[in-house]
């Protein structure tokens, strides 16, 4: 995956990341507001230890080392049950030694001889009360018991309150603010892995970058999503202004340049699964070529579910079954369309066997007369995953134009539709991109709208251009050197 790819993902999931950082502000406030407020209260208290014999300086020193050496030690005692059983005696408390412990903390700074001992409690007086009362039976445990010597003579190690515990003002817990951004940056992970999970999980086509992962073939056309495409297929006829429309006249300009030494080509249209907007495709690819003049024909090769005669407005009673059974010519059922060149045969009456018409001798004779007497054969093909109808035709035609919906395509469709074709060597000439959206994050990962196309359009009179014109919607793909050239050869 490339930045971009990141970017996109973020872009497009950022409400469901937005959603889990503000739970997890929500999360860490609601524990705040759950928690019950404590208090903390610190005494502190200098341990030191007296020589016995040698001089002063000999003595402070070795009374110094010693004791950071036992300090350490110390500091274990603290919250021993010796000390807090005196503790629990002496206040009247209602707890264990065990449960009072837990609320006791002692610790030494390295290279020190000063005891920190802390008690965390709900009430900030008792807290204050119960870290003085442990630091004064501390001292008498250590001081008059464990260190005391033998005899009458006095303990070596003296411990002394340097600063007295005082009630806390501000408890130390709930921490709102930590808690809020420990909250915060939980959600944010949590945001993040749902938008990547969605990611892995989501194989469907939405941007170029899955299609080349796929197949090398170019993308010669993006058409922008329409939601009432079903009400008015025919675009580029109806609403010939449109940006939709322009993007179909310039699916045409690439088509016109991919073979340019041919005058005649003719293109089989299909998909890899249905309702991918093969036919509505078909039919204004037809009508966008017989714009300038072209004299074209729309096959509705699809003898399954035939929709190229209801997409028309035309008659379907008779049509392509007529022809390959041999009970009508040409002339006979090709219906003219519109005012230009543009002739429609439909698929006529639904055979038993619609694989062996299409891959008949005849078929092939009616694809070469057709192709001999107009300038472009428009084949509009079933599904390739469904029926093997489609890679037969495919076999017929110069070209196959496979189109593909983003957001709705399967990868693993498109990837099993290309090999497929290229198992029995039909040509893939390019990858016809359909419902792409015109706002969100996908809308990006086919190329800006209404910004200028990388390709070379056509002026009023059907020459090739020789700079970039300004298309209404999609980025197209640039055309083909050898068209670049012939371009060039024309200056």
């Amino acid at each position: 995956m490339e930045l971009r790819d990141y970017l996109r993902i973020l872009h497009k999931n950022w409400i469901i990341i937005l959603i889990c950082v503000l739970a997890g502000v929500a999360g860490g406030a609601g524990v705040s507001l759950l928690q019950t407020p404590k208090y903390s209260a610190t005494a502190e208290l200098y341990v030191s230890v007296r020589s016995s014999d040698g001089t002063e300086a000999q003595a402070l020193n070795q009374g110094t080392t010693f004791a950071r050496q036992a300090v350490q030690s110390y500091t274990t005692v603290v919250n021993k049950e010796i000390v807090t059983s005196r503790v629990i005696e002496e206040l009247g408390l209602d707890l264990t030694p065990a449960e009072l412990a837990a609320k006791i903390k002692a610790s030494n700074q390295v290279n020190t001889v000063v005891i920190e001992v802390s008690v965390t409690d709900e009430d900030p007086q008792m807290a204050a009360n119960l870290a003085n009362s442990v630091s004064s039976n501390f001292i008498s445990v250590i001081v008059d018991e464990l260190e005391k010597p033998e005899g009458s003579a006095p303990s070596l190690v003296k411990i002394e309150p340097v600063q007295s515990a005082s009630v806390p003002g501000e408890p130390i817990s709930p921490r709102v603010p930590i808690n809020i951004l420990v909250g915060s940056a939980l959600g944010l992970l949590l945001g993040l892995g749902v938008a990547f999970l969605r990611q892995v999980i989501d194989t469907r086509i939405r941007s170029t970058h899955d299609i080349e992962q796929i197949t090398d073939r170019p993308i010669i056309g993006t058409i922008t999503f329409d939601p009432d495409a079903g009400k008015r297929p025919l675009i580029v006829h109806e609403e010939p202004k449109s940006p939709k429309a322009e993007s179909y006249r310039a699916l045409r300009t690439n088509l016109r340049f991919m073979d340019i030494e041919n005058t005649r080509h003719s293109f089989v249209v299909t998909s890899s699964l249905p309702s991918e907007g093969k036919s509505t495709t078909s039919a204004n690819i037809a009508i966008a070529l017989a714009e300038q003049g072209a004299k074209v024909v729309l096959v509705d090769g699809d003898l399954r579910k035939p929709k190229v005669a209801t997409t028309m407005g035309v008659d379907g009673s008779v049509g392509l079954t007529d022809l390959l059974s041999g009970r009508a010519e040409p002339k006979d059922v090709l219906q003219r369309w519109g005012r230009g060149r543009l002739y429609v045969l439909p698929a006529g009456r639904i055979p038993p066997n619609p694989s062996e018409l299409l891959g008949s001798h005849t078929m092939q004779q009616v694809h070469d007369q057709l192709l001999a007497e107009h300038d472009y054969v428009i084949i509009d093909a079933p599904p390739l995953l469904l029926v093997t109808d489609g890679a037969v035709l495919s076999e017929l035609a110069h070209g196959t134009l496979l189109v593909v919906a983003s957001g709705q395509t399967p990868r693993s469709a498109l990837a099993g539709a290309v090999a497929q074709l290229e198992g029995i060597g039909s040509e893939v000439s390019g990858i016809v991109v359909t419902k792409v959206p015109t706002k969100g994050p996908d809308s990006y990962a086919y190329g800006s709208y209404g910004a200028y196309g990388a390709y070379y359009g056509t002026d009023e009179s059907g020459n090739p251009m020789t700079e970039y014109r300004k298309i209404g919607t999609g980025q197209m793909p640039i055309v083909s050197s050898r068209t670049r050239a012939t371009r060039d050869s024309r200056k």
